[in-house]
Parts: C-alpha cells; structure tokens; sequence
C-alpha cells in the first residue's frame, strides 16, 4: 500500500511539473542544440561520442569552472569572501596540483572513460535525440545520483580518513590546509578510484539517455569544485539546493582534518554528529564577530 502511495505521489508530481512545462516559452537554445546533437550524431560513431565526448565534457567543465576560483585571488574586493584569508594560494601549489590533475585525468580516470561506450551498449542506453529525457527528468535524475554519491562519499571518505590507512591513500588529498578550485581532484590515484566509484552507482541506477552521464558529470564537477573554492560568495545559487554543504562546511574539513566528511549534502554528518566541531567553531566565529562589532561601536 505505501509503495502505491508512493508511486501515485511521484505520478502527480511528474504530471504536475509536466503541466507547468507546457505553459513556459520554448526554449530559444533548443534548436541550435537540437542541431549540434543531430550533426555529432551523425559525424561520430557512439564509440568516440561516448569517449571522446566524455573526455572532453570532463575536461573542458572541470577547468572552465575552476577559472572564477582563480581569478579571485587577483581581485582585493573578493579577499573578503576567501574562509582562510591567512593562506593565499601560491603558484607552487597550482603548478603542483595542475600537474597531479593532469596525471589523474589522462592516466587514471580517462581508462575508466573508454568503458563508458561498453557501458552503454550492455545496458542498451540510447542516443538519439527523440529519446532524450526533458530537462526536469534530467534535473531530477541528476538529483538521485547527488544523494546516492553523497552517501558513498560519506562512509568511504570517512574510512579514509582512519588512522591505520589515512597516511597511505588521503593524507595527498589534504596537503592543502586551505583548498582551492582545482585541487578538487587532486588525490592520490587510489583514492580517485574509490571515492569515484561514487559517482557511477547513480549513473547505473538512473541512466536511460547518453545526455544524463554528461549532465551529472557537469553537476558533480560544479558541485565539488565550489566546496573546494576556498570562497564563501554571496548569492551562489548552488546555496538554494536543500541541506547544501557549501564551501564553508567543506573548508573546515580540510582545516580540521576530522568531520565534515560528506560531499554534497549535510544530513549524513548530521546524523552521526561528525559535525559537532564544525558547529562548535561558527559559534565561536560569530562570538568573535559580537564582540568585534561592539568594540567598534
């Protein structure tokens, strides 16, 4: 009985936004999409559209949304927004992470790529643009794959940080007290495997078009890159997602090294009380603040 209830739910809901849909403009982007997707279909066999596509979809996201995090810190008006005002980054530490960046994409994650085609052609996932989800399913879609890579990254990353096992695997992950855009990938090999592994389960559970792996990747790079910002910026519209971390929450874990361990969302943290320091030290901040406030006054 619950499960029909749920099923009805879910039904009335589809319909719901379904609804709403037919009454908002046509989307001016559409056609000239339409178009770009219809010539790599035609152009490109699925093997190449599945890796190479891939591959570039990761690439050219992952550093395109590290840029903003990059120029802040030529920008004295953002250094009040940076959470570690006391450790600027340093060109030593990018070249450093530019170049493990590098060595990871093309030697460890592009390998797990060229799967992606295999992966496609066992589970009979389509192409084609007549099958290509709408652009709620997809959010939606995009949205289970969040929470089912949030739980995983939760007790894994957790795990990781074990004293018997941190010092081989994650302690590379943490050689930066203050994070920064680019070093979100930036990890031992053996990590990236693990705390990857993540990312694919949401993909097999949810994926019925090609579009949804590029979309996810999309929204977990944004995602991942933010929290490692090292800024909190005001009017970031990722903070209107329910329970979002946020740089913030995750700037703490690299500066505390213990709690804050999930990657999207709060509640797991919540729930097993790992971020009992992290709320212990904003109330000490905005104690802080208090007193600078009235001193000032």
């Amino acid at each position: 009985m619950a499960m029909n209830d749920s099923v009805n739910i879910l039904n009335s809901a589809y319909l719901a936004v379904e609804y709403i849909d037919s009454f908002l403009p046509d989307n001016p982007l559409q056609q000239p999409f339409k178009n770009a997707w219809n010539y790599m279909l035609d152009n490109y066999t699925k093997f190449q559209i599945a890796t190479w596509g891939s591959l570039i979809v990761h690439e050219v996201s992952y550093f395109l949304l590290c840029v903003p995090g990059f120029i802040f810190q030529f920008i004295p008006y953002m250094q009040k927004y940076k959470i570690q005002q006391d450790k600027p980054e340093t060109w030593e530490k990018q070249w450093k992470c530019f170049k493990t960046l590098l060595f990871n994409h093309f030697f460890i994650q592009l390998p797990l790529i060229c799967g992606t085609y295999y992966f496609t052609e066992y589970f009979n996932i389509p192409y084609g643009w007549e099958e290509m989800p709408r652009w709620y399913v997809l959010v939606a879609q995009c949205f289970g794959c969040a929470v089912i890579e949030d739980a995983w990254h939760y007790f894994l990353h957790r795990l990781l940080h074990h004293k018997r096992i941190y010092k081989y695997i994650h302690k590379v992950h943490h050689e930066f007290v203050s994070p920064f855009g680019m070093q979100a990938e930036y990890a031992h090999p053996l990590e990236t495997l693990i705390l990857g592994t993540g990312f694919f389960i949401g993909i097999v559970v949810f994926c019925n078009h090609v579009v949804l792996l590029w979309a996810w990747v999309i929204c977990r790079l944004m995602e991942t890159i933010d929290v490692h910002s090292g800024y909190d910026v005001p009017l970031n519209p990722l903070h209107l997602v329910p329970f979002y971390a946020g740089a913030r929450f995750h700037d703490f874990h690299h500066m505390n090294f213990i709690g804050n361990y999930a990657s999207t969302f709060t509640w797991w943290d919540r729930l097993f009380g790992t971020d009992s320091q992290f709320i212990a030290y904003q109330e000490k901040e905005k104690k802080k603040q208090c007193v600078a406030k009235k001193k000032a006054n």
